[in-house]
């Protein structure tokens, strides 16, 4: 303004506030919209603020200017008794209700929510859930209506082109002509399509506007509305009280709680379950937050996470980026470069035409990472209290992010941390999930894949009904999935986790429902499901120096009722079943070895007693049935190939009986698909099963020999299965094997195959150890080890001793000190 009191030149005297309560209808989680409503406000200053959203929720609005809550964050209430009946009311700091929010608490303002309250909706939503019949009407999409009506395909584009592209470079002159606009264009759409397809919204209409009576009685017209605008025309419709009070009457209820909990972008952007359906929250929260050039500022964020990823992304690239960008948008029609255009840009200029660096950008900037914190004192049930102080206590930080976390059980803190995880899993807390380790794989070592989904929130607030801590929960819990189990497998598989969890409370009630369905449970190829569990859980036990003797005696039974009822349950099988019976071979032969390998290392089992005996005893039995099983034929060839195989691995074959069983399967009497099948499970889903081939070139030899003789009208039948078991093999192994038969069998070569001529070329492993080639090898063995060379000079030998026989001896000496 002049001196004179007349308008500077270049500028417009604003319009003046539309009568009555001002409606700002906005798109929830809007930017364009955010701004628009922080411009309205601050120009209206009205006295009274009113939200779309829960009333039950005015108590909990202070804590959204507390200074430790950062969106995004939610509403979230549930039904009391039942928090899976739950509903969210997300927000973003580009959000309008949001940004409403925080303008009347920074200026004072009063404010509410006006919403339908929880206690109806949730209520409501529990009797549409149950009359549900059929597919209903589908919703009108109000942006998709004016998209289409302005030429667009693509709602989004369209919004950005009329709303988030609206720059404030001159300043407007009206800060209510947004909000005027889309009400007149929701105006003529309720009347072209009524309620849209959402029949709910007259009952909410309803009671919005009831509070809006209430508000205008202690406030008079200084108030301002933040609803969506689809609602604005209803809000303004001339209705009488006792009408809207009619549509109110007889509305179902439930018991309702509500609290704040962090929300992420990554839920804003999912169409499903509780996301708000918008795809690029982290796109719109840059546009909310950059002042000026948001192009060029989001390009500098890209070629900063590029750069992080080791990828090479310089100034120009930045520059050439944007260029591109406006170019596009020009080329297009469009006001300003949008998602579409920077993406395009993005991916020619920084990706080098790749979609995968693509791909990470989308994750980390166009949804973004982003995870909401909620204050301390806001309400939370019991659990979660005490789920959030371990957290803090165990320095275990929930984040929206996907992270592997590797956990070493020897320190306390990781070993704490491990029985948190394992103990929210048994609760249904699914915020880890175990993962293969990049490291050791012995037991004192774990690896996590965690991810905290704000879901997890409501699984907590479930879980609440077992206890108020998360070991007491945990216990319970575990208790009563005990008394509900009815599968052995599962008791075992329980057992397990409870002592992964350190909840030795659970174990006896798990112990005992263990123990009664163990002796009523006469079905073999259940009890060889179980068993493995039960093993892995003996082990686990030794590592956390669990007493677990009652769990050995159950194991050791099973174990002795599965060696004589297994041989007659591995006949007849078809070869789905042949299939099923292999891998649980493989999960019993496992389970024995961690058996006898955990009787080995407890204290209390000693091999002269009893005890150790039966242990001993135990792994002599599993390799008769073993024997029996690979030299049966009435077993499915998978099963017999497997037997025969497992045999191999533990050096339980005599010299050749491999070559031989293998000769006897491939004979030329066998049907092809039976030996197809002997194959898959002698070398096939087994680790090392094509280095088995590889190094021994005698059976590798019988299988080159079978797979040539087989009939050309059979090959057809055959092939799937071979095709199955050797497309398993690494690459590598794939080659070499290749190698090994293209160049045919080497002349000059000791053991032939069994049944072999005088003149056989057939090479494999010798009939005993080749001297020369372990000595070659026994220094290099030594030096990894770290106990010297094994080659004593004539100066290191004691006198009267024949060199080598000082150097075994030095060497026996050598191994035992580092055993």
């Amino acid at each position: 303004m002049t001196g004179t009191g007349h308008p500077a030149a270049g500028t417009v005297r604003p319009a003046e506030r539309p009568p009555g309560p001002l409606l700002l209808g906005v798109r929830h989680h809007g930017p364009g919209s955010a701004r628009a409503v922080r411009a309205a406000l601050d120009a209206a200053r009205p006295r009274a603020v009113l939200i779309e959203g829960p009333p039950e929720a005015d108590t909990l609005l202070p804590l959204a200017a507390d200074e430790r809550m950062r969106p995004p964050v939610a509403l979230l209430a549930h039904v009391v008794g039942d928090p899976g009946e739950a509903a969210f009311w997300p927000m973003a700091a580009f959000s309008p209700e949001w940004v409403a929010l925080r303008w009347a608490l920074d200026h004072g303002a009063e404010v509410r929510f006006i919403d339908l309250p929880a206690a109806h909706s949730l209520a409501m939503n529990r009797a549409e859930a149950e009359a549900a019949d059929g597919p209903g009407r589908v919703p009108v999409d109000p942006l998709a209506v004016l998209a289409e009506a302005a030429g667009y395909d693509d709602p989004e584009r369209w919004w950005e082109d009329v709303v988030e592209h609206r720059t404030g470079g001159g300043g407007t002159a009206d800060p209510w002509a947004p909000f005027t606009v889309l009400a007149e264009a929701m105006t003529a759409l309720r009347e072209a399509y009524g309620d849209g397809g959402h029949p709910r919204d007259a009952v909410r209409e309803a009671y919005m506007r009831v509070q809006l009576r209430k508000a205008a009685k202690e406030f008079g017209e200084d108030i301002a509305v933040v609803c969506g605008a689809w609602h604005v025309p209803a809000l303004a419709a001339r209705t009488t009280l006792t009408a809207d009070r009619a549509l109110l009457k007889g509305l179902p209820r439930v018991r309702a709680e509500l609290t704040w909990v962090p929300w992420s972008h990554r839920r804003l952007a999912r169409r499903s379950g509780y996301g708000a359906g918008i795809d690029s929250p982290g796109w719109y929260g840059h546009l909310f937050e950059a002042g000026d050039r948001p192009v060029e500022r989001w390009m500098t964020k890209v070629a900063g996470l590029l750069r992080g990823e080791d990828r090479f992304v310089s100034s120009a690239h930045v520059i050439e980026a944007v260029r591109l960008a406006a170019a596009l948008a020009a080329l297009r029609g469009r006001p300003l470069a949008g998602l579409t255009e920077t993406t395009d840009a993005v991916r020619s200029v920084m990706c080098d035409g790749s979609d995968v660096p693509l791909a990470l950008v989308h994750d980390r900037l166009v949804v973004g990472e982003a995870l909401g914190e909620v204050p301390d004192d806001a309400p939370v049930v019991p659990l979660q209290r005490d789920l959030t102080r371990q957290q803090r206590t165990l320095r275990l930080k929930p984040e929206a992010p996907e992270r592997e976390l590797e956990l070493d059980l020897r320190k306390d803190n990781d070993a704490a941390r491990s029985r948190l995880l394992h103990r929210l899993r048994l609760l249904g807390v699914d915020w880890g999930e175990p993962a293969t380790g990049r490291g050791a794989t012995g037991t004192f070592r774990e690896s996590w894949r965690l991810r905290w989904e704000p879901e997890l929130y409501v699984r907590v607030a479930e879980a609440g009904i077992w206890g108020t801590t998360v070991l007491t929960a945990a216990t319970a819990r575990a208790g009563a999935r005990a008394a509900g189990a009815t599968a052995l497998a599962e008791i075992t598989a329980l057992a397990e986790q409870c002592l992964l969890a350190g909840v030795p409370d659970a174990l006896p009630g798990v112990m005992r429902a263990l123990a009664d369905r163990a002796a009523l449970d006469a079905d073999v190829g259940r009890l060889a499901e179980a068993l493995p569990a039960l093993a892995r859980t003996l082990r686990y036990g030794d590592v956390r120096s669990t007493d677990t003797a009652a769990l050995a005696e159950v194991a050791a039974g099973l174990a002795e009722r599965i060696c004589v009822g297994l041989p007659p349950a591995c006949t007849g099988l078809d070869t789905e079943g042949a299939a099923t019976m292999r891998d649980r071979l493989d999960g019993v032969h496992a389970a024995i070895g961690l058996l006898t390998g955990a009787a080995a290392t407890r204290t209390d089992a000693k091999p002269d007693t009893a005890e150790g005996a039966g242990e001993d005893g135990l792994r002599e039995r599993w390799t008769a049935v073993l024997h029996r099983l690979a030299a049966r034929d009435t077993v499915a060839g998978t099963v017999r190939g497997r037997a025969a195989r497992l045999l191999l691995d533990e050096g339980r074959l005599a010299e050749g009986e491999a070559a031989r069983l293998m000769g006897l399967a491939l004979s030329p009497g066998t049907p092809p698909a039976d030996a197809a099948a002997w194959i898959e499970g002698f070398v096939g889903g087994a680790a090392g099963g094509g280095m088995l081939l590889v190094h021994d070139e005698r059976l590798l030899g019988l299988v080159d020999a079978w797979l040539t003789g087989v009939p050309a009208d059979l090959f057809a039948d055959v092939l799937p299965l071979l095709r199955r078991t050797f497309s398993a093999y690494e690459p590598g192994v794939r080659r070499t094997l290749g190698e090994l038969v293209a160049r045919g069998p080497r002349a000059g070569r000791a053991g032939g195959a069994p049944g072999a001529g005088a003149g056989a070329t057939v090479p494999g492993f010798g009939p005993e150890t080749d001297a020369a080639r372990a000595d070659a090898a026994e220094d290099v063995v030594l030096l990894l080890l770290g106990t010297g060379t094994g080659t004593a000079t004539p100066s290191d030998t004691p006198a009267g001793t024949a060199s080598g026989t000082g150097t075994d001896t030095d060497t026996e000496e050598q191994w035992g000190a580092t055993a």
